[in-house]
């Protein structure tokens, strides 16, 4: 990881917009819905719990939910919402250390895991969550798929409007799976940087390096609802677990 990008760095750039620009990244009832039916009301730990987009609903819903975010401008943020202080929150870095376990759910939302830019720092991951997740317990990670066959430009500049002005997302795209970006966020005649970087992995890679650590997958779904995951699927839900005996079925739909 270079030097200047740093584990916090994506959270202290963003955590003043996050919860504008991002609150409906993905369908927070579906995955409150499937995490709650994963849980059976046992503890549940979220890694880059962020602002509490998840955590909250989670823990409205009667969870003892814990997280990790290596952005204390983010913890920040959360801890603003958590009014009652039903959430454990800690500052930390998720390929560095844990809360201790265990828990009957560990999971990590919409690529978030894939703000761990090395190989070693997902697979210390992993090796983390693997040593904390009860014998009867699940991994769950939210992520695109993405197309390994059809290399994208390996730059490329896209324009976005936001409520107080105009957003430029510059994108490095490298060999080894990363993505560099820049969003030039443009507003007020001022200037803010904010970059991000991602080391995607196909559904497959994740597997291979889950099984490394002692992790085996025991559902895929397209979406929290628990759909199908066909070859067209953009997204993936992937369920794995400590015990190869451990299987589990479809949320029930709303």
């Amino acid at each position: 990881m270079p030097e200047h990008y740093q584990a916090d760095t994506y959270g202290e750039a963003f955590a003043d917009v996050y919860d504008d620009w991002y609150s409906d990244v993905s369908d927070i009832e579906a995955s409150t819905r499937a995490i709650v039916e994963l849980a059976q009301g046992e503890r549940v730990l979220e890694l880059g719990i962020g602002t509490g987009r998840l955590a909250l609903p989670l823990a409205a819903a009667g969870l003892e939910v814990h997280g990790v975010d290596a952005s204390t401008a983010m913890l920040d943020r959360l801890r603003q919402h958590d009014l009652a202080s039903r959430i454990s929150a800690v500052a930390g870095d998720m390929s560095k250390s844990l809360p201790d376990g265990p828990f009957t759910v560990i999971f990590v939302a919409y690529n978030t895991f894939f703000n761990l830019v090395t190989e070693q720092d997902q697979r210390s991951c992993l090796q983390l969550v693997a040593d904390r997740l009860a014998p009867h317990g699940f991994f769950a990670i939210e992520a695109f798929v993405p197309d390994l066959t059809n290399h994208a430009p390996d730059r490329g500049i896209d324009v976005r409007h936001v409520d107080d002005g105009v957003v430029l997302n510059v994108t490095i795209r490298r060999d080894d799976q990363t993505v560099h970006g820049q969003q030039v966020h443009l507003a007020s005649g001022a200037v803010k940087l904010r970059p991000w970087q991602v080391r995607y992995l196909s559904p497959e890679q994740l597997d291979e390096l889950t099984e490394s650590v002692g992790l085996r997958l025991a559902a895929r779904w397209s979406d929290w609802d628990g759909g199908t995951q066909t070859d067209e699927s953009v997204r993936h839900v992937s369920l794995y677990t400590r015990d190869p005996r451990s299987t589990t079925t479809a949320p029930p739909a709303k």
